[in-house]
């Protein structure tokens, strides 16, 4: 199995960069919906995941958030609860299954670290299903 076939490039992946503000964070989240993200520095390195439960404990910690304390505030600021763990793009199917368990999305880096996309554990499961679908229907 090539594993670039289950590969979202980071061109067609959201993220962020570690210097945006908690407001910016805040409004990607309410743009595109997603509670996870990736974080990258301002080389592309990817550095860890930022999910919605870290953007409300900073909230719950700091009793006196506003909007305008959150265009003060950059993302590398929060305490991360769960990051999720980047795989290099040689890495095994064993190893983006096993991650996939536990996480929405593997985060794919280089060899570099510099973070090329994301494998989303929708994509794992749909080619194992149609792999599964297709030889059970061509009598395999």
């Amino acid at each position: 199995m090539n594993i670039l076939s289950l590969l979202t490039p980071k061109e067609e992946t959201t993220y962020l960069k570690s210097k945006v503000t908690i407001r910016q964070v805040l409004e990607k989240f309410d743009y595109y919906k997603f509670t996870v993200v990736p974080l990258l520095d301002e080389e592309g390195h990817y550095l860890t995941t930022v999910s919605e439960g870290d953007i409300l404990r900073f909230i719950k910690n700091n009793c006196n958030f506003n909007l305008q304390m959150a265009e003060d505030q950059l993302v590398d600021n929060l305490d991360l609860y769960r990051p999720y763990k980047a795989l290099q793009i040689n890495c095994t199917i064993k190893d983006i299954i096993l991650l996939a368990m536990d996480q929405n999305f593997i985060p794919m880096i280089d060899d570099r670290g510099v973070f090329i996309g994301i494998i989303k554990r929708k994509d794992i499961i749909k080619y194992f299903y149609q792999k599964r679908y297709l030889e059970k229907n061509n009598g395999i």
